[in-house]
C-alpha cells in the first residue's frame, strides 16, 4: 500500500493484498483488546471507530472489506470516511439547499414573467449560495480536524497486519 498522501482526499480508498486467509485476518481484528478503538465485525466487513471518549463530531472511521482470493490469500478493501450519520446529515443539508435554490429560481422566474416583484427571491437564491459555501467550509474544517485521527487509524491497521 502506498503511504497516505499529505492531503487526505475525501473518503480515501485503498487495497491491500495479503497471503493470509480471510478468516485469519478477520480474527486478528476480533482479538484486539485494550485498544482505544471500537471494532465491529459484520460478515466480511470490519468497522474501526474511535471510542466515544476520544471521538469528536468530525471523527473518521475505517471500513475494511476482506475478500478471499483464489490463491488462498486475501484482498483488503479499505475506506476512510466520516460517521455515516454525519455524512447522511450533510448530504441532506446539501440536497435541501439545492432544492430551495431551484424553488426560489422557479418562483423568481414566474414572478418576473407575471411582472410581480421578485427581488427578494433573488436575494433568497443568493442566501442559498452563501449557505452552500458555509457548508463547504464546515466540511473542509471537519476534514482537517479529523485528519490526525485518520492517520491514527491507518497506523493501527498497519500495526495489526504487521503482527501477523
Amino acid at each position: 500500500m502506498k503511504p497516505l498522501p499529505n492531503e487526505i482526499v475525501l473518503r480515501p480508498r485503498f487495497n491491500l493484498e495479503r497471503r493470509e486467509p480471510k478468516e485469519t485476518l478477520l480474527e486478528a481484528f476480533e482479538r484486539q483488546e485494550g485498544v482505544p478503538y471500537h471494532i465491529k465485525r459484520i460478515d466480511d466487513h470490519v468497522f474501526i471507530k474511535l471510542n466515544p471518549a476520544e471521538a469528536h463530531f468530525w471523527s473518521p472511521q475505517l471500513h475494511l472489506e476482506i475478500l478471499e482470493e483464489e490463491d488462498g490469500g486475501s484482498r483488503i478493501h479499505g475506506l476512510f470516511g466520516p460517521n455515516p450519520t454525519l455524512w447522511t446529515f450533510f448530504m441532506f443539508l446539501h440536497f435541501g439547499v439545492a432544492t430551495l435554490f431551484i424553488i426560489f429560481g422557479i418562483w423568481a422566474y414566474s414572478s418576473a414573467a407575471l411582472k410581480k416583484p421578485y427581488g427578494w427571491l433573488l436575494g433568497a437564491m443568493g442566501a442559498m449560495v452563501v449557505l452552500w459555501v458555509l457548508f463547504y467550509i464546515m466540511g473542509r474544517a471537519g476534514k482537517k480536524k479529523g485528519k490526525p485521527q485518520m492517520e491514527e487509524l491507518h497506523t493501527f491497521l498497519m500495526g495489526v497486519l504487521k503482527e501477523m
